[in-house]
């Protein structure tokens, strides 16, 4: 799995003291959107982004939206684990604090990337907490995911 190695940034997940781990009741689905979440998890493992779990404290769902184009986005909603974790206190750059940044320098570069937040590992010791569930069995990812918050701030 190419992207930044475990030893210069991985995403840690900051969970209350006090919270509980939830397991979500398993939802169930339409055949064909079954079929829709079986080759998004085949893509993922596939991948490297995620691996099968045995057992989890914490379960989530996987939700199946549709997109514009007529196709389906596969999405997990950590509401529960979200709950769990404090805001971050430091707020992020305004675009215009970003803007003003680049005056005076000769250069300016712009990045587009692929999968950009499978790009940061996730700390081995909070893989266990972003645990989803599938017609196919657990998951969890190896890498960071859409929908933790705090995330947009790492990445």
């Amino acid at each position: 799995m190419t992207g930044i190695h475990p030893v210069v940034a991985s995403y840690r997940l900051n969970t209350l003291t006090s919270s509980r781990p939830v397991r979500q009741k398993v939802w169930r689905f339409h055949p064909d959107r079954q079929k829709v979440i079986q080759d998004e998890v085949e893509k993922l493992l596939e991948a490297g982004f995620i691996r099968e779990v045995e057992y989890s404290k914490w379960l989530a769902n996987v939700v199946v939206v549709p997109k514009k184009e007529g196709k389906w986005r596969v999405c997990v909603d950590y509401t529960n684990l979200n709950d769990a974790c404090p805001k971050d206190s430091f707020p992020l750059p305004r675009n215009d604090q970003i803007v003003d940044a680049t005056v005076g320098h000769g250069m300016l570069s712009f990045l587009d990337t692929f999968s950009g937040y499978h790009q940061i590992p996730m700390a081995p010791e909070d893989e266990e907490k972003i645990v989803f569930v599938t017609p196919q069995g657990l998951y969890c990812y190896k890498v960071m995911s859409f929908g933790l918050k705090n995330a947009g701030a790492t990445y």
